[in-house]
Parts: C-alpha cells; sequence; structure tokens
C-alpha cells in the first residue's frame, strides 16, 4: 500500500471522501472560481489589487514587490498607512461605530460588548497613555496578558503609534518572558495582576518581577491591568495600574502614519531554552494578506457573521485571525478567556450557542479533546448557526475531520484546513469554501497568489503520489521580513535547504489529483527499514479505528530495522473497550494499522495513556515522548502545559514487546 519515492517521504494512505460544495453556498460565497485565475495572470498586479481593496492607505503605494535583495522583501514600499486606523477608525468613520467588534467571554461567564466605537476610544486612550509613559515610534512594547479586551487594546494601540510590540503567552515562564524583553529590547511591559484559567485566579504579574529581577533591561515601566483582584508586590515609579493612566487618557488620538515596510511585531518562535527566535513582519502586506485570507477562507460576511477564533493572542494565530484580519474587515468577534472544559466540558458550545456563532477556527488537537469526551456533549447545545469550520497549527486526521463535519458542522459546512505557519504570517494553503470540494484531511491547493510545491532532496517537483518538502516558491506579502537582529540566522534557517526556495521544515505529499497533505515536521519523518514514514499518517490511520481519539507516533531505535514505530494513544471515552487486556487493545490496534496502511507501519509498541505531553499551544512534544520510547532521561519539559504528564507516562511504559510475526 505503500509508494516509494526516491529522496522524498512515503505516501501511505489513500482517501476517497469528497464533499463538494452545495450550489446554495457557492452562489453567495466571497470567492469564486476566477480568483485563481486572475492571481496566476499577474501575481504582482492581484496583490496589489487586494491591498488598495482591502486597506485604506494615507500615502498610496505606487512600487509593490522588491524583490532585489532577497530573500529579504519589500511589499508596497512606498506606501504609508496605520494598522490600528484601518482595524477600528475607518469603520467608525463609515458609520459602523455601532457593530459590535468583540463579544468578550471570561471563564467565569463575565461578559463585556465593545462596540467599533468603543474600541475606537479605548485604543486612543491606551495609545496616548504609552506615549505618557515615554513609548515612541519604533519602540518595543511587551505584552504579557491574558485574553482580555485590554489585550486586543494593548495591540491596537501600539499599532497606532507605530510601537512594534512583542507578545508572550501569558503561559510562559519568568525566563522566557526575560529573554523575550531582552532581544527586544522592550520599553514597556503591559501585563495583569493575573487571569482565570480552570476556575481559579492565575497569577502573572510576580513572572514579569521576576523576568525584570534577572538582570538589567531597557524596561522603563510595567502597566498593570487589574484583572482578578490578587494582591501583587509593588515597584513605585515604575510599576504603574492601567485604570490609573489609562481610563484617565484623553480618548482622542491622531494615529501615526508608519512605512508599509515598518515593523508591526516581533512574535517569537523558540521554546524556554536556547536564543529566542523573534520572527517579525510588517505593516502593509501582512495586513493585506491578512485581511484577504480571512475574507475568502472563511467567507466572512461582516453584516452578519459572528466569528469565533479559539487562539489565544500570545500565537500567530491570534494576532492574524483573531486581531488583524477580522478587525480590518469589520467582523464581529466572540473571544473567551478559559479553557474548553471549565466549568464543564460543554463550555465551548454553550459559547457558540449564546452568541449565535456562524464561524469556528480552532485547532486539531481541541477537536480531538471533544471527539475523547464524546459526541453527547456538544449534542445538548444547538450549534445550527455554524456554516464555516476551520482548523489551524498541525495537520488533522481525516477522522477528527469527518467528527468535526459531521458532529459541530451538522454534516453540512464547509471545513477549510489551513497550512501556515508564523513566519508566513498568513493562511498559504486551504480549500476555498464555495469553491473547492474538500477532501477529509488535505490542505489541498495554494490559495490564489501563493505559489508551493512539494519537492525532493534535489529541489524537483515531486510527482502525483509522492511525498516529499513543502517549499515556497515566489514571496508572498505576509511573509517575515527576517528574525529580530539576526539577518544571517534568517537565511541560514530558512533559504539554505533550497536555493531560493523558502523551506520551514514540513514534509508533505501529493496525492493522484496534485492536492496537497501535510505530513507534520521532516524532524518527525522515521526511518524503518529504509522506508521513510511520516508519524501524521500511522496517527491518523490509528484515529480512524473507533476507539482511538488521539494518537501521537515516535521512532525509537531498533536493532533490526534502524528505527521501529512506537505510539501512545488516549482512548475515546465512548470506546467501549470493556474488560479488554492491555495486550488485547495493543494486538488490535496494531492489526489495524497494518490494514490501513500495511505491515511495515505496524507499531512495535502501543501505550495507551491518559494525557499526552502538549505545549501550552496544543502541539504535541514528541520529542519528549522519543526519550520515553527508548527509555531515557526525559528532556527539557518546561514548555508543556502540564509536565507531570511526563511521569505518568514513564510509569506506564513497559520493555518493548517482541514482534516476530513481523
Amino acid at each position: 500500500m505503500t509508494e516509494s519515492t526516491p529522496g522524498g517521504l512515503e505516501n501511505l494512505l489513500s482517501e476517497d471522501r469528497r464533499f463538494a460544495p452545495s450550489p446554495e453556498f457557492s452562489a453567495q460565497a466571497n470567492a469564486q472560481h476566477d480568483l485563481y485565475a486572475w492571481a496566476d495572470a499577474n501575481r504582482e498586479a492581484f496583490w496589489a489589487d487586494q491591498a488598495r481593496e482591502l486597506l485604506t492607505w494615507s500615502t498610496p503605494f505606487t512600487q509593490v514587490l522588491d524583490w532585489s535583495d532577497a530573500p529579504f522583501a519589500k511589499w508596497f514600499a512606498d506606501g504609508r498607512l496605520n494598522a490600528a486606523y484601518n482595524a477600528v477608525d475607518r469603520h467608525v468613520e463609515a458609520g459602523r461605530g455601532d457593530r459590535v467588534a468583540l463579544h468578550f467571554e471570561g471563564e467565569a461567564g463575565d461578559t463585556r460588548t465593545i462596540t467599533y466605537a468603543d474600541l475606537q476610544r479605548e485604543v486612543a486612550r491606551a495609545a496616548n497613555a504609552l506615549v505618557a509613559l515615554g513609548v515612541g515610534t519604533g519602540d518595543r512594547v511587551a505584552i504579557y496578558l491574558p485574553l482580555i479586551p485590554e489585550a486586543v487594546v494593548t495591540m491596537l494601540a501600539c499599532a497606532r503609534i507605530g510601537a512594534p510590540h512583542s507578545v508572550v503567552f501569558g503561559g510562559f515562564s519568568a525566563e522566557a518572558l526575560y529573554s523575550r524583553i531582552l532581544d527586544a529590547e522592550a520599553k514597556l511591559v503591559v501585563t495583569a495582576d493575573g487571569g482565570f484559567r480552570r476556575g481559579a485566579p492565575s497569577a502573572l504579574k510576580p513572572a514579569v518581577d521576576e523576568a525584570l529581577a534577572k538582570g538589567e533591561t531597557t524596561v522603563q515601566h510595567v502597566l498593570v491591568v487589574r484583572r482578578t483582584g490578587q494582591d501583587v508586590a509593588w515597584t513605585d515609579g515604575r510599576d504603574v495600574w492601567w485604570s490609573d493612566v489609562v481610563d484617565t487618557a484623553s480618548d482622542e488620538h491622531e494615529p501615526v502614519e508608519v512605512d508599509a515596510e515598518h515593523p508591526l511585531f516581533i512574535l517569537y518562535t523558540s521554546g524556554t531554552t536556547g536564543k529566542p527566535k523573534g520572527i517579525f513582519h510588517t505593516t502593509g502586506g501582512y495586513l493585506t494578506q491578512s485581511a484577504y485570507t480571512h475574507l475568502n477562507v472563511f467567507d466572512l460576511k461582516p453584516e452578519t457573521d459572528v466569528y469565533w477564533c479559539t487562539a489565544d493572542i500570545g500565537w500567530i494565530t491570534g494576532h492574524s485571525y483573531v486581531v488583524y484580519g477580522p478587525l480590518i474587515n469589520g467582523a464581529t468577534q466572540v473571544i473567551y478567556e478559559g479553557t474548553p472544559d471549565t466549568p464543564h466540558k460543554g463550555r465551548w458550545w454553550e459559547i457558540v450557542q449564546k452568541y449565535g456563532v456562524t464561524i469556528l477556527y480552532t485547532a486539531p488537537t481541541a477537536i480531538r479533546t471533544c471527539m475523547k469526551w464524546g459526541e453527547d456533549i456538544p449534542a445538548q447545545f444547538d450549534l445550527s448557526s455554524l456554516r464555516v469550520l476551520g482548523s489551524v497549527g498541525e495537520p488533522i486526521n481525516p477522522e477528527a475531520w469527518m467528527w468535526y463535519r459531521r458532529v459541530i458542522g451538522g454534516d453540512s459546512a464547509p471545513i477549510v484546513d489551513t497550512w501556515w505557519q508564523t513566519e508566513t504570517g498568513a493562511i498559504m494553503i486551504s480549500p476555498l469554501p464555495g469553491v473547492t470540494a474538500t477532501k477529509p484531511g488535505s490542505a489541498q491547493v495554494a490559495l490564489p497568489g501563493i505559489a508551493a510545491e512539494v519537492v525532493d532532496d534535489d529541489a524537483q517537483a515531486v510527482p502525483d503520489g509522492a511525498g516529499g518538502y513543502l517549499v515556497l516558491t515566489a514571496p508572498w506579502p505576509a511573509m517575515l521580513r527576517g528574525i529580530w537582529g539576526d539577518p544571517e540566522r534568517y537565511k541560514d534557517t530558512y533559504w539554505s535547504r533550497f536555493r531560493g526556495l523558502y523551506f520551514a521544515g514540513d514534509g508533505a505529499k501529493k496525492d493522484g489529483d496534485g492536492d496537497i497533505w501535510l505530513l507534520g515536521r521532516v524532524d518527525d519523518v522515521m526511518n524503518v527499514s529504509g522506508h521513510r514514514l511520516s508519524t501524521t499518517e500511522i496517527e491518523s490511520a490509528l484515529v480512524s479505528h473507533p476507539w482511538v481519539a488521539e494518537a501521537a507516533v515516535v521512532g525509537a531505535s531498533d536493532e533490526t530495522t534502524g528505527q521501529a514505530v512506537v505510539a501512545f494513544v488516549i482512548l475515546r471515552g465512548d470506546a467501549g473497550v470493556g474488560d479488554r487486556s492491555a495486550d488485547d487493545v495493543q494486538t488490535e490496534l496494531r492489526n489495524h494499522v497494518a490494514k490501513e496502511i500495511g505491515p511495515i507501519a505496524k507499531p512495535r509498541q502501543i501505550l495507551v495513556v491518559a494525557e499526552l505531553p502538549k505545549t501550552r499551544s496544543g502541539k504535541i512534544m514528541r520529542r519528549l515522548l522519543r526519550d520515553v520510547a527508548e527509555h531515557r532521561q526525559v528532556g527539557d519539559a518546561t514548555t508543556l502545559a502540564d509536565s507531570s504528564v511526563m511521569d505518568l507516562i514513564a510509569q506506564g511504559l513497559a520493555t518493548p514487546a517482541t514482534t516476530s510475526e513481523d
């Protein structure tokens, strides 16, 4: 069942299910088939049209793309604009000030409804406060906040005065915060006393204090939002309450015009160890592609849709598809502070029902977690308002895709499975609802205006049906402009593997139709008896079994095969495994993989676990599972959402069984 590709990856799974858009959806869709031809005819002219149509420029651009200093791009470089004006003020000026911009839902059920006119006043006050605290155009601001309205306001206030922001996820440690403050040379930190998580206040200010005590920094002030009411330590002269300087500031502020290539934000992608990698994006091109993709990939109708992206603002998804893309397009959206299971496991679906959410964008990890909990939970709520579903963050396996469509989307809502990265800034590969006949588990095709290919070790395009490395073959507007302060690292990291091609480490395959399937990081490829196998496809085979909610696969050293497949699985709550022994479960699932893919992919061992080691963004840390599978001391687990998970997994792992029948 496998097809070997010299210099590439094995193509293991096939998928025959197709879901064509309904004629009714296609007729009203923002994106139509001619979008591809328009972009193919002249890519630069296409992007120039998007930039002019979707954004308001204070100084119109005349130059579209400057690629003369590749791989450093400049888009719309002689144009000038302001991101906050585009996201807020122009909607108010157009008479849409009464439209709801944000429905905020606190974890405990407290709510705030913020219109575009409200948001304009709040952002102006915050911008004036930042200036009063000494922040000017070009200065960097670190933001360490929970997902509350003040987080969105602060990002926009920074953009309003041309001060690049560096958002650090509120779950990161003091050490991680310190390294990011140091690298960006931040002048101000904006934080809160804490946020609410799993029903209890979770402190944030102490981590800021600890970070700033580690050594000399450029921070002059710490601006503190009062959210939980917790007691906090206070440094007079440095620390300032939000209520004292923002709430009392003028709500009149003139946005600062900046060049299109002015840095909008820095976002760090590394963990807590090693030198952080500050990906930075500029203003004009990033805003163009964020708005374009949000409008077309989600088929946004700003007058009627209620949009909800479940990401935190600490991640790129929160930047592009909570703050900038939706607000530039004048959307009404939901932001939720808490976790999906607080105070109950139906919390998300309760929010969908409450606000009549029509577009939902979330991660495969969350979908598989809901699968594990059982479909009787979402069945208690009215989800009929949902008309478009999105997936982001990692490849989604076909069975989770099908569950998402059937249980959450009522077997009718199209699913857009999106591929992109912190570095790309915005969605690159995705179906277009109303245009694409979707396939469970496939991101399918590059969006109009984007050029992507799957290549082998020699940078040659692989044929349909084969696997290799996903590369981008032409510059795009939202692309990163470099690594902050380290241009050589930028070139070495993304442009050295294949000459003239952008490669950020993902494996992919093309199916018989030429559609693209993501296979995860090439770091996660296993070499079993000379076959290069992707963890993603074996995980998908496991999750296609009705017992399995989630799976993680790693390669472990093996004297016979070089590497052997070891799988960790979480069973569904309604799996009905009953009294079957661990050996029976392992045998059943091993045989299922052999049936779905072939004997070469059969796991040497399968361990049933209660949880998998995940970062706070929901990504599985297979590196730690490899340590367990090879009986090594488990490495650094500080970036895990729950580090105790590794102890439980290690305790349950027996000596690998002998599989002589293979």
